[in-house]
């Protein structure tokens, strides 16, 4: 059986963004070449090659129990290993979330298990991640599958405990988890969080699969509903044929997927798995369909979504069919029209995505470099075209260029004098508006706040704490906007007021926003009062809500505050550089043009040779022109038209 559209659409991406890499790097080369790099714009694009190596396409799913999420992640990615690769017998099997990725720092594949027991800890997963001693650690033997198999199960595994202990580590809730045998111990899993790291061909290219294990550990592990799943570029939502949408699935939708919709329109799926329950022998085909089709209708109304929004298909066929080859099966599975949508949809617009940013970003220093020597070459024909003009002509006239090229450089310099004022002001500005974004500054707000929270002996109390924290850092990053924009309308009178003074090329400043920072901070400030106006938060033990509220809400705030003030920083430092680059281009254009005057002044045999000169460095300048329009062709290459493919009804 052939790669999957889905497989073949990773190593595209995978191979475009390494295409991408090349270019950036061969453009690094050519600004060591031509003396043009700065320590900022290395610094600059050494963090853009780490952010391309690092990139991953995240596909994360979810689903109650019983749903058959697992079967579904084996029959799409793991299909080649001949076998059920991932746990995924009947009932409850993915106990604690799990990621699937590939690490290529680590010389062999492993299995790393966080202990449940690190839930009373006032420490994220993502702060343990960076901690391999908090984990335990199983090598996988990648040659025998058996082997592989009988590790994972390891994440399945549970363990009985008092009902202090789960209450303890926030696992408990009387309404819906059931004491054994109605006595005082409960079961909860053994593991909080498994990374499992193998050099699979789609891992390695950068997918990471991202499998959660319900409703309760959304509930119980904030990171994945406020980090991990909106991170993600699509999330797979799994419902059963046989059962349609229970209450528990209708609580997951509505509390924690239906969001993901607003920030990824074409990334929330929905499979309507085991449609292979619906298959009758005592029915036709058609009487089949019609049960199927009804099903989805029914899903999709109560999701409040089109029914076309809804994939039925049969992940255990799927995976038999692609073990046995069964053609005939597999398209009766309907597991490729979910694959093909994935392809056609998720891939291309991460694409789109990684794309923009590279073009706003290194795309607006290559323009600027372009700027720098087209400028050179203006300049150099022009000095061309004077001396060609100077051919016969007497001493009074090259006298009399000189003069016009010393009284140029006398304003030239008054208005440098002019231009350095205004950048020192420009910094001061900048500071004051790092000021407003310091993460120094949210730290002693979410501190005080939740000092006064666990001083609170009321669920009042606890909700004030909740909102104080939004409402101050609402404020700052609204102070901050202003200042920005300030900021930006100064940049922009300043590079017209020098283009118009010199007759210089223009060219467009590199403009920062903070809106998209701002959306972020308002989607969390929703986020924070759904939670702190639900009914489970007066319900829930006073220390887990702080915890919860800090661990996720409160430290996702700080890390929004962290990035706009690295990105304000960083456009701070590089703002006038396509200026300054050509201040100090237009400099020496003058010092040059005054040298060679001088020369031909005291020889006119120095005419013919200057002119020679000058001739192969427009040679020159056009060949560097071509190579960085080359450079700047490819980071702004079109996206490949979308694959062809022939979805399965």
């Amino acid at each position: 059986m052939e790669m999957t559209d889905f497989s073949h659409r990773i190593e595209d991406y995978a191979e475009w963004k390494s295409n991408l890499i090349q270019e950036i790097k061969k453009y690094k080369k050519w600004l060591d070449d031509q003396g043009l790099d700065e320590p900022d714009t290395d610094l600059r694009i050494y963090e853009l090659l780490e952010t391309l190596k690092s990139d991953r396409v995240t596909i994360a799913f979810v689903a109650e129990f019983s749903r058959g999420k697992t079967e579904l992640i084996n029959a799409i990615f793991f299909a080649s290993y001949k076998r059920r690769l991932l746990p995924s017998e009947a009932g409850r099997t993915t106990m604690c979330p799990t990621e699937l990725f590939h690490d290529d720092k680590s010389e062999e594949a492993y299995l790393r298990l966080l202990p449940i027991e690190t839930r009373a800890e006032e420490k994220s997963i993502a702060a343990y991640k960076q901690d391999p001693m908090a984990w335990q650690q199983h090598p996988l033997n990648t040659d025998y599958p058996d082997e592989m198999e009988e590790v994972f199960k390891e994440i399945v595994q549970t363990k009985k405990v008092p009902i202090e202990e789960a209450l303890r580590l926030g696992l408990y809730d009387e309404a819906h988890h059931e004491s054994i045998g109605g006595g005082d111990e409960v079961e909860i899993p053994v593991w909080r969080h498994a990374l499992i790291s193998f050099p699979h061909p789609l891992l390695k290219q950068g997918l990471v699969i991202l499998d959660t294990p319900g409703l309760n550990a959304l509930g119980n592990e904030p990171e994945l509903t406020v980090n991990m799943l909106p991170n993600a570029q699509a999330v797979l939502f799994v419902l059963a044929a046989d059962t349609g949408v229970t209450k528990s699935d209708m609580d997951m939708w509505q509390n924690y997927i239906r969001s993901f919709r607003n920030v990824h329109d074409n990334g929330l799926m929905v499979v309507m798995n085991k449609i292979d329950t619906l298959w009758d022998e005592l029915k036709g085909e058609s009487a089949i369909e019609q049960t199927i089709s009804k099903q989805s209708s029914e899903a999709a109304k109560m999701l409040g979504i089109s029914a076309n929004s809804i994939f039925p298909l049969s992940a255990q066929k799927g995976l038999i069919a692609k073990v046995k080859h069964d053609e005939p099966l597999l398209e009766q599975s309907r597991l490729l029209a979910l694959e093909t949508s994935l392809a056609k949809n998720v891939i291309p617009h991460k694409q789109e995505i990684v794309r923009n940013n590279v073009v706003n970003d290194i795309g607006g220093m290559v323009q600027d470099s372009r700027g720098v020597i087209i400028s050179r070459l203006q300049s150099t024909e022009k000095q061309k075209k004077e001396l060609e003009n100077l051919s016969g002509k007497n001493a009074n006239m090259i006298q009399h260029l000189m003069e016009t090229t010393r009284e140029e450089q006398v304003i030239y310099q008054k208005n440098l004098q002019s231009f350095q004022s205004s950048h020192a002001s420009l910094k001061q500005k900048a500071q004051g508006l790092m000021a407003s974004l310091s993460v120094s500054a949210i730290d002693k707000m979410i501190t005080q706040a939740r000092t006064d929270m666990a001083d609170s002996w009321t669920t009042h109390g606890l909700k004030v704490g909740m909102q104080t924290v939004f409402d101050n850092a609402r404020n700052n990053m609204d102070n901050a906007k202003m200042q920005a924009d300030r900021i930006r309308d100064e940049v922009m009178a300043i590079y017209k007021k020098f283009h118009e003074q010199h007759g210089m090329m223009a060219v467009k400043p590199k403009v920062f926003s903070i809106t998209r920072y701002k959306l972020e901070l308002d989607k969390l400030y929703e986020e924070a009062e759904e939670f702190r106006k639900s009914p489970a938060t007066a319900m829930t033990e006073k220390y887990f809500v702080i915890k919860k509220f800090f661990i996720s809400i409160a430290s996702h705030a700080r890390n929004t505050f962290y990035s706009a003030q690295k990105d304000a920083d960083n456009w701070a430092k590089i703002v006038m550089n396509p200026l300054v680059l050509q201040i100090r281009e237009h400099k020496d254009a003058m010092d040059k043009r005054l040298a060679s005057l001088r020369k031909i002044s005291e020889s006119h045999e120095t005419l013919d040779v200057k002119i020679k000169e000058l001739e192969s460095d427009i040679t020159a300048l056009n060949e560097q022109l071509a190579s960085i329009e080359g450079i700047l062709n490819a980071i702004d290459y079109p996206l490949e038209p979308e694959i062809e493919i022939a979805a399965t009804a």
